[in-house]
């Protein structure tokens, strides 16, 4: 089987895919992974259609999935606090059947609120999908920062 994710991905060279990298090595405290490089690291997050139709409509969360799902939201709050040098803090509630909320504050401003649904199927058709993703993402954050900066800083 092929990696879904090429070694020379331009993705891995952003900020951003520095940035995941480095969350998913710190969530690898007993150095299972650091043999991995970068691509093979994230692979786990790229799902095709395909592996995401072999997956059932109803399914148990398991610790991985949740832990890719907390990585990729932390990934992004870490990526507004570059740009705003205000603590984003993410808090993400899921249940075991995959359903729950992702909120991200930044002060008391609610910058990102997510439903979540079939979290078990959380996965992206490519990297630059995912950092596509996250972008959208950011792009909101910041623009709710900027026009509620008070709120922001509280």
């Amino acid at each position: 089987m092929t990696d879904p994710i090429a070694a020379d991905d331009p993705v891995l060279s952003t900020e951003f895919g520095a940035e995941i990298v480095r969350q998913m090595r710190a969530q690898d405290t007993y150095g299972t992974n650091e043999k991995l490089n970068d691509a093979q690291l994230l692979a786990p997050f790229i799902l095709s259609k395909e592996q995401k139709r072999d997956l059932p409509l109803i399914g148990t969360l398991d610790a991985k999935t949740l832990m890719r799902i907390e990585v990729f939201y932390n990934a992004i709050a870490m990526m507004i606090e570059k740009e705003c040098r205000l603590m984003a803090v993410p808090l993400v509630h899921i249940n075991a059947e995959g359903f729950g909320r992702i909120v991200m504050t930044v002060g008391k401003l609610v910058v990102v609120d997510r439903s979540v649904r079939e979290a078990h199927r959380f996965g992206f058709a490519s990297l630059s999908k995912m950092k596509d993703e996250a972008d959208a993402i950011l792009s909101v954050a910041l623009e709710l920062i900027g026009n509620y900066s008070k709120v922001a800083g509280l």
